[in-house]
């Protein structure tokens, strides 16, 4: 979720992802008129649609540009909780801004081959269908599994995919191209749940991340700059933390790595200090946070020394670490499968790219796993493709000359209904 939108002019279907969040403001909290003026410019040049919530007009902001934007009462919304949609009039608006303000094309005239994650609901994937069929009228669809689309783009049909993203950590098992669903395993730690903790230890070091609407820099000398403090009151807690996490994930990408070994207090105590500017000119230094925060994908209970994060504490003893999931997981599939599925661990997602998280992986692994086992992680060496692998895949199946044949057409659609999904996709 929330990868660029991307067209392959060698194939006939779009390949297409959702983005995460949406800007939200209820017109009866604000004046129109007092807005319109503020608006005009920037809002010709966005996607804006105006839905109805309960008995409030809502005006959606859609894409990373029209969120970006500062406005008064807007608040940041996110259709999709643990890879599963649970809005489905935002998804609407993200879809139809995708497929007519990005790539300007018209759904009549392309088959859509849609990534779902490997828990979607049977209901979910029957809304889907309805909604592509219904109001995009779109000639043919399939649902594909992210971690099938994974193994497609690293060309092994029979792994185990550790995708790791924003919202939720998946393990699924893949045999022979499709997704063993009994021994799918998944935890709420992702990117964003490791965002929140390192924003939360900085806090509790004095550290505030401004937001970047919050202030400009003007210039008193040639090359020196003075912060000038901006107040908007009127700005949604839902957008300012969005600002601050933003800035936050970018600290973490840029300085975060895991571990070699189980992070220990005192053995970090004294590590060297990275330092970081912020968009506000301020430089601040970050030590031993650097691998304590992405040691929580590997010991969640970490989680919960900072502070901030108690609450963590009530689903604490559910979640468990990634070495964990990847060895219950093999050990749900069929013992003739689990030492193949050992040596073709695949790491995916955003999360996934953090430094030295396959070398940790592989090293827990190897102390974890059963003496016969042949353990191996494998992960592209380029970043983007590791993230982007899904999409690659996407682009690969749908390429195949076979795959033509397994499309959920329209016509089929019409005759059977849209639980005949489950049928065409399994």
């Amino acid at each position: 979720m929330g990868v660029p939108l991307l067209m392959d002019p060698e194939i006939s279907c779009l390949v297409m992802y959702v983005e995460k969040v949406v800007g939200s403001i209820d017109q009866m909290d604000i004046d129109d008129s007092a807005n319109n003026e503020k608006t005009s410019s920037v809002d010709s040049k966005n996607n804006i649609k105006d839905s109805e919530k309960g008995k409030g007009k809502h005006k959606l902001y859609v894409g990373s540009q029209a969120v970006g934007f500062r406005r008064d009462h807007m608040e940041v919304l996110s259709p999709i909780k643990d890879g599963v949609v649970v809005d489905w009039d935002i998804v609407d608006s993200i879809w139809d801004h995708a497929l007519r303000e990005c790539l300007l094309i018209d759904p009549k005239e392309h088959p859509m081959l849609l990534a779902e994650p490997s828990s979607n609901t049977q209901q979910q994937r029957e809304r889907t269908a309805e909604l592509m069929f219904e109001k995009y009228n779109v000639p043919a669809l399939f649902l594909a599994k992210n971690a099938v689309l994974t193994s497609f783009a690293s060309g092994r049909p029979t792994s185990l995919v550790v995708d790791s993203g924003g919202g939720s950590t998946t393990v699924a098992p893949v045999h022979d191209g499709y997704v063993l669903q009994k021994a799918v395993s998944s935890s709420p730690i992702g990117g964003e749940f490791l965002t929140d903790c390192l924003m939360k230890s900085l806090e509790s070091k004095g550290i505030t991340i401004k937001p970047r609407y919050s202030f400009k820099r003007k210039e008193i000398r040639p090359s020196e700059f003075q912060i000038v403090d901006l107040d908007f009151p009127n700005t949604t807690e839902s957008y300012r933390l969005y600002s601050q996490r933003v800035i936050a994930s970018d600290i973490k990408e840029c300085v975060c790595r895991a571990p070699d070994t189980p992070y220990d207090e005192t053995a970090y105590s004294n590590i060297p200090m990275t330092p970081y500017e912020l968009p506000d000119g301020q430089t601040i230094e970050i030590g031993a946070d650097r691998f304590k925060i992405p040691d929580i994908l590997f010991n969640p209970s970490l989680a919960q020394t900072i502070p901030g994060m108690e609450n963590f504490a009530e689903i604490a003893p559910n979640v468990r670490g990634l070495p964990q999931m990847v060895i219950e997981s093999i050990n749900r599939c069929d013992v003739d499968i689990r030492r193949e599925l050992f040596s073709s661990i695949l790491l995916a997602g955003g999360t996934a790219s953090m430094q030295q998280l396959k070398e940790r992986l592989e090293k827990d692994l190897l102390e974890e796993s059963p003496q016969a086992a042949r353990v191996k992680v494998l992960a592209s060496g380029n970043s983007t493709e590791r993230r982007f692998s899904v999409w690659i895949g996407g682009s690969i199946l749908a390429s195949l000359g076979s795959f033509q044949q397994m499309w959920f057409s329209k016509s089929e659609y019409e005759e059977h209904g849209a639980s005949y999904v489950q049928r065409k996709c399994p």
